[in-house]
């Protein structure tokens, strides 16, 4: 017996008998059609059934359109939404689409329009719902899912992961601090043939040069006050795995010249000791400082770095991947919740404008707390300019920032879509093409600014 795929399910919201009753004649051919005649009805529908689309009125008595699209977000993230308003205005479409509204229609509704955007919205959803399935199988087969970055230069860092990991490879891991270094350390690990192994970590600089010789090679009893008795050092512990040398730079001349000894022979002594010792590990170094300019100061072996630095992986500073910070927020968010058992919906448009905008000297580790500590002290349920460190706040809008007032243009044309139009292209030409930046300054995500931008492009082409 052959079963037809189900229709997607549209939920009309109208105050007006005649006008749901229109739309769900004109509708039910394709689809699933449920109605309600306010808000809080169709909010009691959205919990007890599958609906894909929201077809709501702005104005109705009791809770408005834009009310209702923000409280069913919550309910269902990934619900299309489109407002219909027989009052257009410039301020009630950016509303809307900062709101997270697909598009919005004029009434009377154009039911050939309606048509073509309902199509165009479910192939989209369609389309972003297979993106994130790949996404999940990649992170599964690939271990890549706590580092969270879709913009280029980490794109480009996944790939290099990717790569190296299978491999012997030794990996050599640049970044400043709070970049992140030691995830990736751990990825390729996961990702590569010792995975099953262990993975041991040793921060170098934490140690004296002494104390740090013992941690990596380990002490026969007696080599010195203190020792009672034998202890095995990181290499042995990491046997058949990866060891991670993190701040490398930091490790002292006599303790560089022995490192060397074990890359190259794969064997060592224990200190006090003269059995050798042989071990069978991937080597990952990591440093925040440039190996080369200390090889140049001639404090830091020229043999050692040539050794390390067979596959080098530089991690860029949080500024230089701008686009990832709204996704860093988001993540970071429902980890502090979960940590703090606080229940917060997300950020305002204008909260994530001061993150996005600030230099992060910290990188990931200082958003990552920052986030935390705004959801510790936060009293409302979103995250708003408020909650934003006054240090942020004061280097965001220092001389010469731009004050979101003037974002509206001066002399708005006179159909809706036309302003919105005006709206976008002008925040593009302030940001220079920017389209994350633009996005930001409208307070709608680069995917609806992409959107409107395409839907542009047709329509001039058509035209």
């Amino acid at each position: 017996m052959i079963h037809e795929p189900a229709r997607p399910g549209i939920l009309v919201v109208d105050d007006d008998r005649n006008t749901r009753d229109g739309l769900k004649r004109a509708l039910q051919r394709d689809y699933r059609v449920l109605t309600a005649e306010g808000g809080e009805r169709a909010l009691e529908i959205l919990d007890g059934n599958a609906v894909d689309i929201l077809l709501a009125d702005v104005r109705m008595p009791g809770m408005d359109g834009l009310t209702l699209l923000q409280r069913a977000l919550v309910r269902q993230p990934r619900l299309i939404c489109i407002l219909l308003t027989a009052y257009g205005n410039v301020e009630t479409a950016v509303e809307a689409m900062k709101r997270g509204a697909y598009d919005f229609l004029m009434k009377p509704v154009n039911l050939d329009h309606l048509d073509l955007l309902l199509k165009r919205a479910l192939r989209s959803s369609a389309m972003e719902s297979e993106n994130l399935s790949l996404r999940r199988e990649l992170d599964e087969k690939f271990g890549l899912e706590n580092i969270v970055g879709q913009s280029a230069p980490m794109q480009a860092l996944f790939d290099t992961i990717r790569q190296a990991a299978p491999t012997q490879a030794t990996v050599l891991i640049q970044g400043a601090s709070g970049t992140g270094k030691e995830l990736v350390a751990h990825a390729i690990h996961r990702l590569s043939t010792r995975s099953r192994g262990p993975f041991v970590a040793v921060h170098c600089s934490a140690l004296a040069p002494t104390l740090l010789e013992s941690e990596l090679f380990g002490h026969e009893k007696g080599s010195f006050t203190g020792a009672a008795g034998r202890r095995r050092g990181r290499f042995e512990m990491a046997d058949g795995g990866t060891l991670f040398l993190d701040e490398v730079s930091e490790i002292d001349a006599a303790v560089q010249v022995k490192l060397l000894r074990v890359l190259e022979e794969r064997t060592f002594e224990r200190v006090g000791g003269n059995e050798p010792v042989d071990v069978d590990i991937r080597l990952i170094a990591a440093t925040n400082r440039d190996l080369k300019t200390l090889v140049q100061e001639g404090s830091f072996r020229e043999d050692l770095f040539f050794r390390l630095d067979v596959v080098t992986i530089t991690l860029p500073p949080l500024a230089e991947r701008a686009d990832d910070i709204p996704l860093l927020c988001d993540h970071f968010l429902r980890e502090a919740c979960r940590k703090n058992a606080k229940t917060i919906d997300g950020l305002t448009p204008d909260a994530l404008h001061l993150l996005t905008a600030y230099s992060w000297p910290g990188n990931v580790r200082e958003l990552r707390n920052t986030i935390e500590k705004m959801v510790v002290l936060a009293r409302g349920p979103r995250l708003t300019a408020r909650d934003v460190p006054r240090n942020i706040v004061e280097e965001v809008r220092g001389p010469g920032a731009v004050s979101r007032g003037t974002l509206l243009p001066a002399a708005a044309p006179a159909s809706l879509a036309g302003a919105e139009k005006q709206l976008i292209f002008d925040a593009l030409k302030r940001h220079g093409n920017n389209r994350t930046r633009a996005a930001q300054e409208l307070g709608i995500s680069r995917r609806t600014l992409h959107r409107k931008l395409k839907q542009y492009r047709e329509h001039d082409a058509a035209s």
